[in-house]
């Protein structure tokens, strides 16, 4: 499959071959969504934890008579129906790891690059180079090549005057080609891929790598 290559006025000015095995794989929702669940349950830190009533520092003697208040018989002012009580089977520290093969984790961002292509998401320049850091810059190029679509910029881990200019973009976000992950290639409306960063996807999660 060949797409056509843009360069920092929005010109097309070659084309480029996209490795069937990564652009133009079987796109398998399913396996996509493992990988995104798999990757924000990894994000937790598992660290929530609260109070049973046995862990509440409250005085153990009975609050009030047995009998002849009228009320209902209570031990302890911990119970969890107390304001100040300790929590019925509330959360405590675990951890939300999940493990996924590794064949699966590449065959999920091959179904991800390739649904990218699929529905027209995937821009492809001929550099993303800036000499220096400079937002507006950045703002004018994505703004050239997208629009007002939010955007994804995959660069290379070079390229870090890129990397500086979008952090202050509210609606755009840079990533090192070598860090794809599900959850930013979904997230923004168009992925922006530099030839020197596509040359690293078909190194890492092309069938020969």
């Amino acid at each position: 499959m060949q797409l056509p290559v843009m360069d920092s006025a929005g010109r097309e000015v070659s084309q480029v071959e996209l490795p069937a095995d990564i652009f133009e794989a079987k796109i398998n929702v399913g396996l996509m969504h493992q990988a995104f669940v798999r990757q924000m349950a990894n994000a937790r830190q598992g660290s929530h934890s609260t109070l049973s009533r046995s862990e509440i520092r409250a005085t153990g003697a009975k609050w009030y008579r047995q009998k002849g208040s009228g009320r209902a018989r209570h031990g302890a002012q911990s119970a969890p129906i107390f304001v100040g009580g300790g929590l019925a089977h509330g959360p405590k520290p675990r951890d939300y790891t999940k493990k996924m093969p590794k064949k699966m984790r590449r065959g999920a961002i091959r179904s991800t690059l390739s649904a990218l292509v699929r529905d027209d998401q995937l821009v492809i320049v001929d550099k993303l180079d800036i000499d220096a850091p400079k937002t507006r810059a950045m703002r004018e190029l994505i703004e050239t090549l997208v629009g007002e679509q939010s955007a994804l910029l995959v660069v290379t881990s070079e390229q870090k005057a890129v990397r500086k200019s979008v952090s202050n973009l509210p609606n755009a976000h840079s990533i090192v080609v070598n860090y794809l992950n599900i959850r930013d290639l979904l997230k923004y409306d168009r992925v922006i891929m530099s030839l020197d960063a596509l040359a690293v996807v078909t190194s890492i999660w092309g069938m020969g790598a």
